[in-house]
């Protein structure tokens, strides 16, 4: 069967995405294997859906939240109820354009004219999806890009802008106080608890300790870290993380909800990072040279307890 000029160039459109996209995954998958996984993961309370604001440490964007139980619309979230795409605030315009697109594209393939009128059969459906998902791509690509700019403005907008550096806090530099003067003031002895929790968890992930960890880590993000762990069973292979040492730390925001404390931190830290096998001991992934590693790290306290981690997000 002859291919015509379109369907051969929608097939390479194919092939070259698939060639693309395949050694990202896997360079992704070998890389990040400590604790997190390299996701972004867990809650921030109101703030989930927020980006955190920028510091020295992290003068980057946050990755949004991959991994979350949080709704969109929940109580406290000043986001409007209806789910979906199409439905999310802010999107009424684009989110219109893409339904219409989807629109045409079926009442065409309904009346035998495919999405736009050029494709048939397989190749016409194919088509269609390739398209919706190139609209929602760049429509999500725009309205992360918008409400970051406008996160990060706006938590800039306020006083207290200088930047306080503090030191002295056990291994590395420390924590400095970061960008903002915020609501809720972090002593010296919560950026002495943060560091002391990235070491134990980092710890508790490579021991495999799940009981270890639900006392330094919130439900939600233990259940993460526990399915992670039996992925990791099911491979026939162990990561292990040892060495950990916090390089640089700031605070990107800290803020109270109720009887909640939030803190979400900025951290630029080392660590040996290795995956082995089981059975044999044979090194899979990672080495034993030591990586450097700056992620997003939220902990939580309820009023008169602990600091426990929340959240981790991926830095840009």
């Amino acid at each position: 069967m002859n291919l015509s000029q379109r369907t051969r160039g929608l097939f390479k459109v194919i092939a070259v995405a698939l060639a693309l996209a395949i050694p990202t995954v896997l360079t992704v998958a070998s890389a990040d294997a400590r604790a997190g996984g390299g996701f972004s993961s867990g809650s921030r309370g109101s703030r989930t859906f927020a980006a955190p604001p920028s510091t020295s440490t992290a003068p980057g964007t946050a990755s949004p939240f991959n991994r979350t139980i949080t709704q969109p619309a929940s109580p406290g979230l000043n986001t409007p109820a209806g789910g979906g795409f199409f439905n999310s605030p802010g999107r009424g315009l684009l989110g219109g354009l893409a339904a219409g697109f989807l629109g045409a594209g079926l009442l065409g393939m309904l009346f035998g004219g495919g999405l736009f009128g050029g494709l048939g059969g397989f190749a016409s459906l194919l088509g269609m999806l390739l398209q919706i998902a190139l609209i929602v791509f760049l429509i999500r690509m725009a309205m992360n890009w918008w409400q970051r700019r406008h996160v990060t403005a706006a938590a800039y907008a306020g006083p207290g802008q200088a930047s306080t550096m503090q030191s002295g806090f056990g291994s590395g530099l420390g924590f400095g106080m970061g960008s903002n003067s915020p609501p809720l003031e972090i002593q010296p002895a919560d950026y002495e608890n943060f560091e002391r929790l990235l070491g134990e968890i980092q710890q508790a992930w490579s021991d495999e300790d799940v009981n270890r960890l639900h006392t330094l880590a919130s439900p939600e993000m233990v259940s993460y870290l526990a399915r992670d762990l039996e992925q990791n069973r099911a491979r026939g292979v162990v990561n292990k993380t040892s060495n950990v040492k916090l390089l640089q730390g700031d605070l990107a925001e800290a803020w109270r909800e109720g009887n909640t404390d939030y803190a979400t931190v900025a951290m630029r830290f080392s660590l040996v990072d290795k995956t082995i096998d089981r059975a044999s001991g044979r090194l899979v992934e990672g080495s034993e040279a030591p990586t450097e590693i700056t992620e997003v790290w939220t902990f939580v306290r309820p009023r008169g307890s602990n600091w426990e981690l929340s959240g981790i997000q991926q830095t840009s």
